[in-house]
C-alpha cells in the first residue's frame, strides 16, 4: 500500500472537503477522489460517506485515522533516523569487558560515549578475555576490553588497541599488612608474603595476566602455593578479605573496597599489566566506530602521560 493514499486519506478527513483536500494537495479534486476510492476498494472497507453537500468519514474510517496519523509518523520518522544510524548516533553498541576494566577505565568511557552519544543504546557484559574473544569471532559482541595477549589463531581477523597500562598492586589482609608495616603507602617485598597462599586466576581463562603474576614470583626466586582460584576481581578480593590469601592485582582493583582488605605497592619495578580494545577487523559499525574513536583519544592521551 503507498504511503501517498493514505497521507490523502489524513488530509481529507482534516479538511472534510474534496476540493479543499486537493488544494492542500497541489492536485486536482478528480484524481484526488479516484485516489480515496483506490485506498478504500484495497482496504475493502468505505472510509468516507459522500453526498453532494458533505463528506464524512465512517465509523471505520473515524477509527481508522489515529492508527494511520502514527503509521505516517513513524514513515516520516525512518529518514532522519537512517541519518543518524549512518552517523552512528543511533543503534546499539554491544560491549563486554573484563572485571578489572570496571574500577578503571570502563567508566570514563561510558561516561564519554553518552555524553557524545545519548541516542546510543548499550548492552554491556562482564566477561573474562577468552570469553569474549568467542563471543566476539561468533558475532555476539561488537568489541570487548581484555587483557592481552589475543589467541594466535584469532589474532589475524582481530583489532586490539592498547588503552590502558598499570602496575600490579598486592591484596592483602589488614592484619597482615598492619604486621609488616603500617604506614599505608609502604612497598611490601614480595619476600616477606611468600608463605602466604596465592589467590589467583585460573590460568585457562586469564593466560596474560595468570603468567605474569607467576613471573613476578618467578623473578624473586619465589614459587607460590595456590591456595584459591576464582573467575572474577570482586570474587579475588573477597577471598582476600575472608583471609584466604594474598593477591596480585591492577592497581586500578584499589577502588574496590572490602572491609579487611589493603592494597600495597610492590617494592621495585613490578610488572605492568595492559588493557586494550579489541574488535572484529572487517566489521565496524558507524556506531562502534565512534566508540573506537573515544577509545583512541583516551589511549593517546594516556601514553602522553
Amino acid at each position: 500500500m503507498e504511503l501517498r493514499l493514505l497521507r490523502y486519506f489524513v488530509t481529507v478527513a482534516e479538511e472534510m472537503h474534496f476540493g479543499r483536500a486537493a488544494a492542500r494537495l497541489a492536485m486536482t479534486q478528480p484524481p484526488l477522489s479516484q485516489a480515496i476510492r483506490a485506498l478504500e476498494e484495497s482496504l475493502g472497507v468505505a472510509l468516507f460517506v459522500r453526498t453532494k453537500r458533505s463528506v464524512e468519514l465512517t465509523p471505520v474510517g473515524k477509527d481508522l485515522l489515529p492508527d494511520v496519523r502514527r503509521l505516517l509518523a513513524q514513515a516520516d520518522a525512518l529518514r532522519p533516523l537512517a541519518q543518524s544510524l549512518a552517523r552512528g548516533e543511533a543503534g546499539v553498541l554491544s560491549l563486554a569487558f573484563v572485571s578489572t576494566a570496571d574500577y578503571g577505565l570502563l567508566p570514563a568511557l561510558l561516561r564519554e560515549f553518552g555524553a557524545r552519544y545519548p541516542g546510543v543504546r548499550l548492552q554491556l557484559t562482564e566477561a573474562t578475555s577468552d570469553v569474549q574473544i568467542e563471543e566476539l569471532v561468533a558475532g555476539r559482541i561488537d568489541a570487548g576490553l581484555v587483557i592481552p595477549p589475543l589467541p594466535p589463531r584469532h589474532a589475524m581477523s582481530l583489532e586490539y588497541l592498547p588503552i590502558a597500562r598499570e602496575p600490579l598492586v598486592i591484596a592483602m589482609s589488614a592484619d597482615q599488612a598492619a604486621a609488616l608495616n603500617p604506614d599505608e603507602d609502604s612497598a611490601v617485598d614480595l619476600h616477606e608474603l611468600a608463605s602466604a597462599p596465592l589467590v589467583i586466576f585460573p590460568r585457562r581463562l586469564a593466560p596474560g595476566l595468570y603468567d605474569m603474576i607467576m613471573g613476578c614470583y618467578g623473578a624473586a626466586g619465589l614459587t607460590p602455593r595456590i591456595g584459591q582460584e576464582a573467575i572474577q576481581m570482586q570474587t579475588i578480593v573477597s577471598l582476600v578479605s575472608a583471609g584466604m590469601g594474598v593477591a596480585l592485582v591492577p592497581q586500578s582493583l584499589r577502588h574496590l573496597r572490602r572491609t579487611g582488605v589493603v592494597y600495597r605497592p610492590l617494592l621495585g619495578a613490578g610488572p605492568i599489566v595492559e588493557t586494550g580494545l579489541v574488535w572484529r577487523a572487517a566489521e565496524v559499525s558507524p556506531v562502534l566506530a565512534g566508540f573506537i574513536d573515544i577509545v583512541r583519544s583516551r589511549a593517546a592521551a594516556a601514553i602522553a602521560l
